[in-house]
């Protein structure tokens, strides 16, 4: 399979310099395996936190625990970070480690395929450039292929439109009439960063969701000059916040998730208009989409200038969105908040395992994969972020798959082997397991609308880990290595 085109091999190639690829790069060389080369299709790292840079952007889970367990930030500028602090932090840790002579921006993957014969992978990229690698660590995560509504006539509104995730800085809303499409994690967080300079702007909401307290006040100068001095009182707060979130995201605790819906409750309550109030109220269980968190949203429904719209949309025209009731609210901008193909993984990229069957082939029932990291009929292919590993803090679980992938690369040296690919019915047993765990968390059986961030298109659970994040840990860490088939390496 290889020809002239080949000019490097490596022992890893890594997909992908968000914050998983970035961890996996500091295990490697903390493992002596200093031959990888990273690729990104970004002009940086950061991965979601270099593309997302709407106004609002943060991250959901206190920076005390989003952050790697070996590298803490001890001055955050609030619990809950923006875009841009995280991305410093990430940029950060790339300096630290060293990681920049491995990096490779603007290099999209577009194929990656097994080379039987000389037990290697090899990884083109979108510039035609053709690396091989031993082993390929997929790094891509959910969030990569932006999901665009199928609404007729995108493309004939007159003025500017835009997604949410790709957020178009050129563009000055001060004074303009906007129209936002789909109101979710996005959305709760940049539409009240822009009601007070927008003259209107009218939210399309298809399910009302859950939207909860969130306190996010920026630490006093005290407060960061105590945790700079006191390091022992961020790993408390760290241990602290992991324990909440262990918990939370296994939708077990009735009484908590009940306390959860009080709160929610609590804050449309505080909306004046009773219609507006009945279209915020979700008819769902908490959990049952996305948990969403903000102290900012509910509170945009008392200003004028704001108007909540139910109405399915049924085209959008030169002046904007026509809902079903043939009305059309004028706007000069759209913005879609309508998210990412999360259920996608890997299958973002072309890959082609052992005996020329392809990952879309391999996933036609939904993406599945042992531990989330590793899938049958593709030796030495790891991912991280892969199916059904979101659970509380992806950066803790992040660490977990990457000291995972680093044992096998280590047992593989130690062992002479040359590939290692996990048995298939060890992987299909997994998932049964884990799809039968995942049935009985009542909240995601509850009917939420036709929303795919949890499944794939045949209702297949991919995206999440049912368990606590010690379960994880536990999973991760123990002797699995006659789970797998492997071949020696040639003498």
């Amino acid at each position: 399979m290889s020809d002239s085109r080949n000019t490097e091999h490596h022992r890893v190639v890594v997909i992908g310099a968000g914050g998983g690829g970035l961890c996996m790069g500091i295990h490697l060389k903390r493992a002596g395996i200093d031959d990888f080369v990273m690729l990104d299709k970004a002009g940086g790292v950061g991965g979601t936190w270099y593309h997302n840079t709407y106004p609002g952007a943060e991250c959901d889970v206190q920076s005390h625990l989003y952050s790697f367990s070996f590298e803490p930030k001890l001055d955050w500028s609030r619990p809950f970070a923006g875009q841009a602090e995280i991305l410093e932090y990430m940029n950060h840790c790339a300096d630290k480690y060293g990681l920049r002579p491995h990096l490779r921006f603007k290099t999209g993957v577009k194929r990656a395929t097994w080379d039987e014969t000389a037990s290697c992978w090899e990884v083109e990229t979108e510039h035609g450039e053709v690396l091989t690698a031993d082993a390929v660590v997929s790094a891509l995560g959910m969030f990569n292929n932006l999901v665009w509504p199928q609404i007729p006539g995108i493309e004939s509104f007159d003025g500017r439109y835009f997604h949410s995730a790709r957020w178009d800085h050129d563009y000055d809303l001060t004074g303009k009439r906007v129209g936002v499409i789909g109101i979710a994690a996005s959305a709760v967080q940049f539409v009240p960063e822009i009601v007070e300079r927008v003259e209107r702007v009218y939210l399309y909401q298809r399910t009302a969701n859950w939207v909860v307290p969130k306190p996010n006040a920026p630490y006093s100068q005290q407060q960061i000059d105590y945790y700079r001095q006191h390091p022992d009182a961020v790993r408390q707060s760290r241990d602290e916040i992991y324990q909440t979130w262990n918990t939370l995201c296994t939708f077990s605790d009735k009484a908590v998730l009940a306390e959860i819906e009080r709160q929610g409750l609590e804050r449309i309550a505080a909306v004046n208009d009773p219609e507006t109030r009945r279209k915020l109220t979700p008819d769902h269980p908490f959990g049952c989409k996305r948990p969403l968190f903000s102290d900012l949203y509910y509170p945009i429904f008392n200003r004028d200038n704001v108007e909540l719209v139910t109405d399915d949309i049924e085209r959008i025209g030169p002046q904007g969105a026509v809902t079903v009731d043939g009305q059309c609210h004028e706007v000069d901008c759209l913005i879609y908040s309508t998210g990412f193909e999360t259920t996608t993984y890997l299958n973002a990229i072309d890959v082609t395992g052992r005996d020329g069957v392809g990952l879309r082939e391999a996933w036609d029932d939904g993406a599945q994969a042992y531990l989330g990291i590793t899938t049958s009929g593709f030796p030495n292919l790891f991912m991280l972020y892969g199916p059904n590993t979101n659970q509380g803090c992806i950066l803790f679980m992040l660490e977990r798959q990457v000291e995972y992938i680093i044992r096998q690369l280590q047992r593989m040296d130690r062992d002479g082997l040359a590939w290692i690919d996990i048995k298939p019915e060890v992987m299909h047993a997994f998932n049964d397991d884990l799809q039968g765990a995942l049935r009985a968390v009542d909240v995601w059986q509850a009917t939420c609308g036709n929303d795919f961030y949890y499944r794939s298109k045949s209702g297949r659970m991919v995206t999440q880990w049912p368990h606590s994040m010690d379960d994880f840990t536990a999973a991760t860490t123990r002797d699995d290595a006659g789970d797998f088939l492997n071949q020696a390496a040639s003498a």
